[in-house]
């Protein structure tokens, strides 16, 4: 192999790297394990939040609405546990 074909592999292999970290944190629950959106809204309702939609993604549930103080928030929770994952609000 030669110089070039090593750097190519090298920079694929980078990006590879780099879109994995940027995929965020994915949740590999069997459906079966998961509880309910209704839980979910209960669960996020106790943390001050009004949801205004939930969806799946990565496996995991996303919850979009505003948190305790009116400025909106972004969430991902475990599907089984129900455990926030990571959360982005807006300032």
């Amino acid at each position: 192999m030669g110089k070039r074909h090593n750097v190519t592999i090298l920079a694929a292999m980078g990006l590879l790297v780099a879109s994995a970290a940027h995929a965020g944190p994915r949740c590999h629950v069997p459906l079966g394990d998961w509880q309910t959106r209704d839980a979910l809204q209960e669960k996020v309702r106790t943390l001050g939040w009004t949801v205004s939609r939930i969806k799946t993604d990565d496996g995991c549930y996303k919850v979009y609405g505003t948190n305790e103080k009116g400025q909106r928030v972004k969430a991902k929770f475990n599907p089984a546990t129900l455990d926030l994952i990571n959360r982005n609000d807006d300032d």
